[in-house]
């Protein structure tokens, strides 16, 4: 069973799912990999794994949280699990490349993999693959779409020389 409500940020809606377990996702209204929320999924605004994620995804909205402390429970692949650990240890405020990642992950020669296995992060923001960067340090590549990519960022207050649009 997955468990799921909506959230208004400044960055437009997200749905929230969790399981028995943990945070399953945190999508961002219209971007890639969205999930279609089926018949087996239950709107329940007091799950406690929610309503958790809710007052913390708030708390980061307002620039009052750095860190979340949620139990997760994405779905993915053996490989997909190790980036997103990887991507989950990224500080607030920073930024590593799609190659670093890939090391950090311990897969060395895979930055492209990295990059796919970043893209299909189902935690969007609590695993923060926004602070992932191409390999000159320019925005590329987020299933939310770099305008709000761009904006994660500011809120962060990551450079201005890697927030200018193209």
């Amino acid at each position: 069973m997955r468990y799921y409500d909506t959230f208004e940020s400044t960055c437009g809606g997200i749905l929230i799912a969790a399981t028995e377990r943990g945070l399953s996702g945190v999508y961002f209204n219209r971007q890639k990999y969205h999930p279609r929320v089926d018949a087996d999924w239950k709107r329940d605004p007091k799950h406690p794994v929610i309503k958790r994620a809710k007052h913390q995804l708030k708390e980061y909205f307002a620039g009052k949280r750095r860190d979340f402390d949620l139990p997760l429970d994405p779905s993915g692949t053996a490989f997909q699990q190790a980036v997103w650990k990887a991507i989950a240890r990224v500080p607030y405020g920073k930024t590593i490349t799609y190659g670093e990642l890939a090391k950090r992950s311990g897969f060395p020669d895979g930055p492209r993999a990295a990059g796919a296995a970043t893209g299909r992060n189902p935690i969007g923001i609590v695993v923060p693959c926004h602070r992932i960067v191409g390999a000159n340090g320019s925005l590329t590549g987020y299933a939310g779409g770099l305008d709000r990519k761009r904006a994660l960022l500011a809120l962060e207050g990551v450079g201005r020389d890697l927030l200018s649009p193209s």
